[in-house]
């Protein structure tokens, strides 16, 4: 029964890709409409290059994957963050899938040249399972280091604030701030605010509004909030020292708490081998004695 549901499964599964594929869907009426009409967005600040050998290898596959409506805007900007593309991803996501499915038919293949087996039910259950954890795996290792990225943009951010803010106090003004105060720092954070800083001068644009943008690209709200007291200042001529001061010391505080809770959890992830140490040397103890006492009844 297993083995029937799991062909069953399989097969519907790849008659529903092969549909897709030859006939993708068409677009809402309203949505094409609001396309057309749309302006046109501006240039990602953050990009990255489609290169590697997965990306060569699964690129056929990228395409249907798109029209199933992957990857999601959350995945996505974690791909904009890491500098992934999304073509690679999707190629990657396919190629593992792939593997997963064909390792086990090759073991048995294997298995079957040396004389032993697994059975038949053995490739189709251990295929799905892998396939299945090979197109999530990609995910979850991009989720992964999109956090880890943002948790050192955000520490970078705010000493960022600091800078801006006390050179807004030295008598500097926004746009100079600005300028002056990421061409202090280095790493990865800095070097995104330079290029969306170097982005506005070059376009002509307002620098909060591409550092908005690098906000939403980034889904760093904090940076999102940055802009919109600079554009105070820039626009309405605002003082925003002790915005930013504040937004600052809100920022560390919350790294901090994010620390603790961070530290607390890996106690408690410690304590886990040593729980379940003693409760196999209560089990050692006590099997001896629950043997006599069924054997005696």
């Amino acid at each position: 029964m297993i083995t029937v549901l799991a062909l069953g499964a399989g097969a519907g599964v790849g008659l529903w890709a092969l549909a897709v594929w030859l006939f993708p869907p068409r677009p809402a009426l309203g949505a094409v409409l609001a396309r057309s009409s749309a302006p046109p967005a501006p240039r990602p600040i953050v990009t990255a290059e489609d290169t590697g050998f997965a990306a060569r290898l699964g690129r056929p596959f990228a395409s249907p994957l798109r029209a199933l409506g992957l990857p999601s805007d959350r995945l996505a900007r974690d791909l904009a963050v890491i500098g992934r593309p999304v073509s690679m991803h999707l190629a990657e996501k396919a190629i593992l899938a792939l593997a997963g499915i064909l390792a086990p038919a090759l073991l048995q293949i294997l298995l079957s040249l040396a004389g032993l087996s697994l059975g038949f039910e053995f490739p189709i259950i251990a295929g799905l399972v892998l396939a299945c954890a090979g197109f999530l795996f990609p995910d979850l290792r991009a989720k992964s280091e999109a956090a880890k990225l943002r948790a050192g943009f955000r520490h970078a951010l705010s000493a960022y604030l600091d800078l801006v803010w006390i050179t807004l106090a030295g008598g500097a003004g926004v746009d100079s701030a600005l300028n002056d105060s990421v061409a202090i720092g280095h790493g990865w954070a800095f070097t995104q605010i330079q290029r969306a800083l170097d982005t506005a001068r070059l376009t002509r644009t307002t620098p909060w509004a591409t550092l908005r943008q690098l906000g939403e690209e980034l889904g760093i709200t904090e940076l999102s909030e940055l802009a919109a007291s600079v554009s105070l200042a820039g626009t309405e001529g605002a003082k925003v020292r002790a915005s930013l001061a504040a937004k600052a010391a809100a920022l560390r505080t919350h790294q901090l708490t994010d620390a603790e809770g961070n530290a607390q959890a890996a106690t408690e992830r410690m304590s886990l081998p040593v729980m379940a140490l003693f409760l196999g040397f209560l089990a050692f103890i006590a099997y001896p004695a629950l043997t006599q006492v069924l054997n005696g009844l």
